[in-house]
């Protein structure tokens, strides 16, 4: 007998997560659940996070979570939820199945089958954000070497586990080539190490836009956190419902499995929503648990309902589906079909005994990291950069002047007026070429800052590493 937490969650959540666990229960899943409250009732009651330390002892006890959504209240800086449990059980790989169910649920792809896995800790959704003038908010991309290779193996050695034939890329590394790129560079490095599987990479507006068009070029995409959030949705949907499409959430401890759509707060406690989300979530979790056999038979019973046409009213269409029926009703005609087969839909069969080749990240070697400058970031209200820059090159003895930047376009020297310009102004210093920097100069240059009455919001430090240069050139530079 397995003990998971579980949490029933808002709005519709704890509609579907009751059908689901009517279905686990008639299917005999060897499951002990304990339940916690998270979400907008621990929200509302005074905790920022949405979660309690109880909840995050079941969780971290049990190993293994089924969550229905969620709803984070609007406003008042609440952070997601779902963000802070990925990234605090460090569950890194966000797992997103997407296949069509032609002719029973309309699509346009009826041959789709496509898996989308998506790096879950890291780039924007650190979440790391501030507004540093009265006219520009910021917010960190971070990309990180550990949580590149950790994503990129998870995703060549499910394909090699699950028999698929070719991993996908998509990144934009032509635009940010030291983020995107590390994370492109590492899905080389390990894609040579799996020759068996083909692998490709996309520049990601086009790689979606081929997606979109056509699915049946792509097995499983690999991409960074934020486009994976995006792509993961657009493709639930055109393989026929975002509503269908379960997720999980693996990390190296523990796993959190879920439906992909929200807590759909308008229709809650209608009996109209789908089950089919959550429920394939829960599929995915008997089979990483080793209950194989059971996920195969809800998997299969779930089929068969879908091939019957008996549908809630979210993929009900005349002419395709045949019985309309509610969130109970639905999950009453999966537990009817427990032990059935489809007729016309492919049975599914679940591999058995999986066990993914995931070595600990082994750090390299440092680099011979050597300063170079600082960029120095500015709340400055003139508009002409030539005046700025004649007040900032008497800062430093030691570094030089060397570029003036607004929202990234270089404004100095040679700066053009047709540029734009807000208040947030980038300042490159640089060591002079043949000259050895110290950082000591930067704290020089603040001083200087001060004492000229210049508004210094944050630096930057510059470094070449093994002799490559770490930081971007300016637009235009």
């Amino acid at each position: 007998m397995q003990k998971i937490t579980v949490a029933k969650g808002d709005g519709i959540g704890p509609e579907i997560m009751e059908a689901t666990l009517n279905i686990l229960e008639a299917a005999g899943a060897q499951i002990e659940w304990e339940e916690v409250e998270i979400g907008e009732k621990v929200y509302l009651g005074g905790n920022s996070s949405g979660i309690d330390h109880t909840a995050w002892d079941s969780i971290r006890r049990n190993k293994v979570f089924l969550k229905a959504p969620i709803t984070t209240p609007q406003g008042k800086g609440y952070k997601s939820l779902n963000v802070t449990i990925r990234k605090s059980l460090g569950l890194y790989s966000n797992v997103r199945p997407c296949n069509s169910f032609h002719p029973f649920i309309k699509t346009k792809h009826p041959d789709m089958d496509v898996v989308v896995i998506r790096e879950n800790e890291e780039d924007l959704y650190a979440g790391i954000e501030h507004q540093q003038t009265d006219e520009v908010v910021q917010c960190l991309k971070l990309i990180t070497r550990p949580g590149c290779e950790k994503i990129v193996r998870y995703a060549f050695e499910y394909a090699r586990l699950y028999k698929r034939k070719k991993v996908s890329c998509f990144i934009k590394d032509n635009i940010m080539k030291h983020t995107d790129g590390l994370f492109h560079r590492v899905f080389k490095e390990i894609a040579a190490e799996y020759p068996d599987i083909k692998s490709d990479s996309w520049i990601v507006d086009i790689g979606a836009a081929r997606l979109a068009d056509e699915p049946e070029l792509f097995d499983v995409v690999v991409m960074p956190n934020l486009y994976g959030d995006v792509i993961s949705d657009i493709t639930a949907q055109i393989s026929g419902s975002v509503g269908l499409a379960g997720s999980a959430n693996i990390g190296d401890e523990c796993a959190m499995f879920e439906a992909i759509h929200g807590s759909a707060p308008d229709i809650a406690g209608q009996n109209v929503a789908n089950p089919s989300g959550l429920l394939r979530g829960a599929v995915m979790m008997l089979n990483h648990i080793g209950q194989t056999d059971v996920a195969e038979m809800i998997n299969n019973a779930w089929l068969c309902t879908i091939e019957e046409g008996i549908h809630t009213r979210d993929i009900y269409k005349e002419g395709i589906s045949k019985h309309l029926v509610s969130t109970k009703g639905f999950a009453e005609a999966v537990i009817q079909h427990l032990g059935q087969s489809p007729k016309k839909i492919k049975a599914v069969e679940f591999a058995r005994d999986i066990k993914f080749n995931l070595p600990v990240y082994q750090r390299r070697q440092s680099a011979n990291k050597v300063f170079k400058g600082v960029d120095v970031f500015v709340d400055w209200k003139g508009k002409n950069a030539d005046e700025l820059a004649e007040k900032l090159q008497i800062l430093s003895k030691d570094m030089q002047l060397t570029m003036i930047t607004n929202r990234g376009v270089k404004v100095w020297p040679h700066g053009f007026s047709e540029t734009f310009c807000t208040d947030h102004w980038r300042c490159r210093y640089e060591v002079p070429n043949g000259q050895k920097g110290e950082k000591i100069a930067i704290a020089d240059l603040l001083a200087n800052a001060i004492k000229e009455d210049i508004d210094v919001i944050k630096t930057e430090n510059l470094y070449e590493f093994d002799g490559v240069r770490g930081y971007s050139l300016g637009q235009g530079q």
